[in-house]
């Protein structure tokens, strides 16, 4: 049974098997390219997601977060949040790079809105705060910040 017919089981009233189909064919390349420290195929949509409102093309509003409610599901589901994990830990783990020498740009500012997003929805001293401090000297994307406040209202 694959990991997509695994999950179509749960409730899933945001759509995130959208994520995990997106990353049936390829979550173990995109983390061995993070362990490698150099993204070279495209899959930085579906591995880390923005928040909504950030990216125009229709890949980018597909898998954008569309709410709080939203990520912290993302963060709690058994596969996303888990793969989301490991491939920050693996980024933590590199050391000597910058993002945009591992990403490139402009995917080094979609992990810096990614690690906003999450970090926004974590406890403090979260893998996302870290991800912040290692690669952005603990800079928060300031659109991401902006679109999340205005959301809670």
């Amino acid at each position: 049974m694959s990991t997509v017919e695994k999950a179509k089981g749960a409730t899933d009233p945001y759509h995130l098997t959208r994520f995990i189909q997106a990353q049936e064919g390829n979550y173990v390349r995109a983390l061995s390219e993070v362990n490698n420290g150099k993204k070279q195929s495209h899959w930085m949509w579906y591995i880390f997601p923005q928040f909504d409102g950030l990216g125009f093309s229709a890949t980018s509003r597909q898998y954008s977060i569309k709410s709080i409610t939203e990520a912290k599901a993302y963060l709690n589901h058994p596969i996303l949040g888990i793969r989301l994990n490991e491939c920050v830990q693996a980024l933590l783990g590199l050391e000597n790079r910058s993002a945009q020498e591992i990403f490139g740009s402009p995917d080094d500012m979609k992990l810096k809105s990614c690690a906003t997003l999450f970090a926004y929805v974590s406890p403090p001293g979260s893998v996302f705060e870290q991800l912040l401090d290692q690669y952005y000297q603990g800079e928060r994307d300031g659109k991401t910040i902006s679109l999340l406040e205005q959301s809670v209202f």
